[in-house]
């Protein structure tokens, strides 16, 4: 099968994670992928992060910017065109972004099946997080192109039900979370090995791998580290950095614990396994209850005891005290009760990190089989349509 990969994410973070892994997942099962999308330095204009798109972004004023967002489809939509003419792919799988409608003007022009891939209602987040001057325009784009996808993929049923309440036929909708690559996880140290890297041996590590935050609230667990008895070596290792770094180990200094802190900084994401290897138990923070978080599925794949908040979106994947410790978000303590709780009962920790494992196969969570599962979709559609089918 022939796919033409359309997105608008030029950064190097999750977003793109996602994208390469899912494009490897495909090519590992016979397909043909070829990419549209903006080069690297140009960035995706909901993003800001360099480029040309950067400086405008901080130049124009959000009514300005958002506006060219939209007219960045037509931009898209010629690049699509092109690839179209040049590589005759059979199908089109798209990652949403606010405001890009060339991949359904794509679809109705050639007349190929287009499959969403959905990580988050952009018009509600930007709405909450970083503001819109055209919520209606926003809406108005959100609900167009999920409406004329053929078939539409949220990472999380919480994300399905709010599809289907825009409007989305529920029998259009199907549920594809986030997952791992096999490949990453093979031939890694011990957990006492890692350890010894970082001169951790026979401490207790608790672990964190991302871009840190604010909201990620690391300060309380340094808090909880430095109540904790010297001999149990409580010790908190970041894999990953961010602009909550210096806060935090600003903390950990403040408290007289920064021995007990260690942060790695920026690692290639092939490394972060072998070094996430060296956690106890492993933190799954604070996060909008429709995300599918990378982190949640590479410490399942890593076989640690996952401490994660309770809410719906994790409920899909985790069940407390059988592979995880979950704990409520809403108590000014919830995240320490579930440390404790691990801290204490080795016996519970190693059980549900033994669990956490089993969940990777159980339900299905590697990237090659989600590939698997888009490309029975499309074959479908093929057949609904009278496509051509499937090419090897």
């Amino acid at each position: 099968m022939k796919i033409l990969y359309h997105h608008r994410t030029a950064s190097r973070d999750g977003q793109s994670t996602h994208i390469q892994e899912m494009i490897g997942g495909l090519r590992a099962i016979g397909c043909q992928v070829e990419e549209s999308a903006p080069s690297i330095g140009e960035d995706n204009p909901s993003g800001g992060s360099g480029g040309w798109v950067g400086k405008l972004k901080a130049v124009l004023p959000r009514s300005l910017y958002e506006l060219a967002e939209l007219a960045y489809s037509f931009v898209a939509y010629r690049r699509m065109a092109e690839r179209i003419a040049a590589f005759k792919p059979d199908v089109i799988y798209e990652r949403y972004n606010l405001y890009l409608l060339a991949g359904i003007w794509a679809k109705r022009k050639f007349g190929l099946p287009l499959i969403l891939e959905v990580n988050a209602p952009m018009a509600v987040e930007r709405r909450q997080y970083g503001g819109l001057y055209w919520p209606k325009l926003a809406d108005w784009a959100e609900s167009y192109v999920w409406r004329n996808a053929d078939i539409v993929l949220p990472v999380t049923q919480v994300l399905a039900e709010h599809i289907v309440s825009k409007g989305v036929a529920r029998d259009r909708v199907v549920v594809i979370p986030n997952g791992i690559n096999e490949a990453h996880y093979r031939n890694l140290p011990t957990c006492d090995e890692a350890k010894q890297r970082f001169g951790l041996a026979g401490k207790l590590v608790i672990g964190f791998t991302g871009f840190v935050r604010e909201w990620d609230r690391l300060d309380r667990i340094m808090h909880w580290i430095a109540q904790q008895p010297s001999h149990i070596g409580a010790h908190l290792l970041v894999v990953g950095d961010g602009p909550a770094r210096k806060e935090i180990e600003d903390c950990a200094a403040s408290l007289g614990v920064p021995d007990r802190l260690t942060f790695t900084g920026v690692v290639r994401r092939e490394e972060v396994p072998a070094i996430a290897m060296a956690f106890d138990i492993a933190l799954q923070t604070a996060l909008v209850p429709y995300a599918s978080p990378l982190c949640l599925f590479e410490y399942l794949a890593l076989s640690k005891a996952i401490v994660a908040p309770d809410q719906p979106n994790h409920h899909e994947i985790l069940a407390d005290r059988v592979d995880s410790v979950l704990y409520d978000p809403e108590d000014d303590q919830g995240i320490e009760k579930a440390l404790d709780v691990l801290g204490k009962d080795t016996g519970l920790r190693e059980r549900v990190a033994r669990a956490a494992r089993q969940v990777v196969s159980n339900k299905q969570l590697t990237w090659n089989q989600h590939a698997t599962k888009v490309v029975g979709l499309f074959s479908r559609l093929l057949s609904e349509k009278g496509g051509k089918g499937v090419q090897k």
